[in-house]
């Protein structure tokens, strides 16, 4: 029997098979061996023990389309980054730090600013444009209000998307809407692993299913907890701008070759930025990430 992990605690592993629930399986000896360890988002084969109580061993790990390291996660199609578009008031800082952690890891990126409802000056449609320009899926949305859900359930569906975003702007509240055409079997599942109303502990797969779904793929979120800060990792300084994609176009306008785009004369970034093209909020961003791993000790 196949199915795909949700959830593991303690060395239990919850494993979603469509049509059949959720068994809870231990994870066969011969991984330990091999120095393999069971991720949530892995496809596995189970041999089932206990058809009543749905239990029942991982006998093998199918192939991996992607890993993730932080959250630890294995086939995620794509992330859904939410930021609120105020209270609090969004760190773009932290925003370009996940989008380049995604981009490292070849995990196309949603944006997603959500409190519509407290954006009385239309910050929110700004902070789209901005992205969308640079490239990036980007929707506004307002979860206390279920406003712009239809747009996020149309880019999730049929797809594993891991949901990601600082505490407080609302993400609890998003996947809650989410879950609102949620299946009766599905609801079952939140309530046999124990899953959470208000606060994420632990990383897990939330099987949904929308109102068009056709019922030949099921769609996945994964649910993490909230993070505050991110560092660089495995970036040198010359690499940053290729995780900017919108200065490419303007790079070839340089008078240097690896111009860093911060000091140099005859910049053909510069120029854009100072004609418009490049966004000033985003430059800025690069700036501070540039002079962090400029003065990043090695070891």
């Amino acid at each position: 029997m196949k199915g795909k992990i949700i959830k593991g605690i303690a060395g239990f592993y919850y494993v979603h098979v469509r049509g059949a629930g959720v068994y809870e399986c231990k994870a066969k000896g011969i991984f330990r061996k091999d120095n393999v360890k069971p991720l949530v988002g892995d496809n596995v084969v189970i041999e089932v023990l206990d058809e009543t109580l749905q239990k029942g061993n991982i006998t093998g790990i199918m192939d991996r389309s992607s890993q993730l390291i932080r959250p630890a996660v294995a086939n995620v199609d794509q992330a859904l980054v939410i930021f609120a578009i105020a209270s609090p008031q969004p760190n773009f800082n932290l925003l370009d730090r996940f989008l380049i952690m995604m981009q490292q890891q070849n995990i196309p990126c949603i944006i997603c600013f959500n409190k519509l409802d407290l954006d009385g000056e239309g910050l929110g449609e700004q902070f789209r444009r901005i992205y969308e320009a640079c490239g990036y899926q980007t929707l506004t949305v307002s979860a206390d209000r279920c406003i712009g859900i239809e747009g996020v359930k149309q880019m999730l569906a049929g797809r594993t998307t891991t949901v990601a975003g600082p505490s407080g702007v609302g993400k609890s509240s998003l996947i809650n809407c989410l879950q609102s055409s949620i299946t009766m079997e599905t609801g079952s599942i939140s309530r046999k692993i124990e899953r959470g109303k208000h606060t994420t502990r632990h990383s897990e797969l939330i099987p949904i299913s929308f109102g068009d779904d056709d019922g030949t793929e099921t769609s996945y979120i994964l649910d993490t907890p909230g993070f505050s800060s991110l560092g660089l990792f495995d970036i040198e300084k010359e690499e940053l701008a290729s995780f900017y994609p919108e200065f490419e176009s303007y790079e070839k306008y340089c008078r240097f070759g690896g111009c860093a785009h911060i000091s140099e004369p005859d910049c053909g970034v510069k120029q854009a930025l100072e004609e418009g093209k490049i966004s000033r909020l985003r430059y800025e961003n690069y700036c501070l990430l540039y002079e962090e791993l400029k003065n990043r000790r090695k070891y």
